[in-house]
C-alpha cells in the first residue's frame, strides 16, 4: 500500500471518529437527568439499608428529621450517611444528637425509628441518605 493511500485512509478514519464524538456529544446534551425525590414516608432501600424519612420538624433550635432505619446492626453512628439539602447548601448531622431518640443503633432485624438533629433551618428542606454508592432523597415534591 502505497504512503498516499494510507494517509487518506487516516484522514478519513479520524473523521469518522470526530463525526461520532460530534453526535454522542449532541445525543448526550440533550439527555435531562432525572433526580428522583421520593414523598416523606416513603421506604427506599439502598445497598443493604431500608430507610424512610417519616417527617421533618423545623424549630429555632434545630431541624429534626424523623426516620425508620432496618437491615444492618450498627452499635452506633446510624446518623452517619443522612444530609439535608436547604438554603442552597449541605447539612451535615449534628455531631451532639440531642434528641431523646437520637439515631445511634440500628438492628438488622427489626425497624428502628429515630431522630436525626441537623441545623435549623427556614427553607424547605430535602433529605438525602447516602450508602453503598447509591444516594435517595425525599422531600415534599415526592
Amino acid at each position: 500500500m502505497s504512503t498516499r493511500k494510507l494517509v487518506l485512509t487516516a484522514l478519513v478514519c479520524g473523521i469518522a471518529i470526530v463525526l461520532a464524538g460530534g453526535f454522542k456529544l449532541l445525543q448526550v446534551a440533550t439527555d435531562a437527568p432525572r433526580v428522583e425525590v421520593l414523598a416523606w414516608g416513603t421506604p427506599a432501600t439502598l445497598g443493604d439499608m431500608t430507610v424512610t424519612v417519616e417527617k421533618v420538624d423545623k424549630s429555632a433550635e434545630a431541624t429534626l428529621v424523623t426516620v425508620t432505619m432496618r437491615g444492618v446492626a450498627m452499635a452506633k453512628g446510624a446518623f452517619d450517611g443522612w444530609r439535608m439539602l436547604a438554603e442552597g447548601r449541605v447539612f451535615t448531622p449534628l455531631t451532639q444528637q440531642t434528641a431523646p431518640d437520637a439515631c445511634q443503633a440500628v438492628s438488622a432485624n427489626a425497624e428502628v425509628r429515630c431522630t436525626v438533629t441537623f441545623d435549623p433551618t427556614t427553607a424547605t428542606p430535602t433529605v438525602a441518605y447516602l450508602r453503598a454508592g447509591a444516594q435517595q432523597q425525599w422531600g415534599t415534591e415526592g
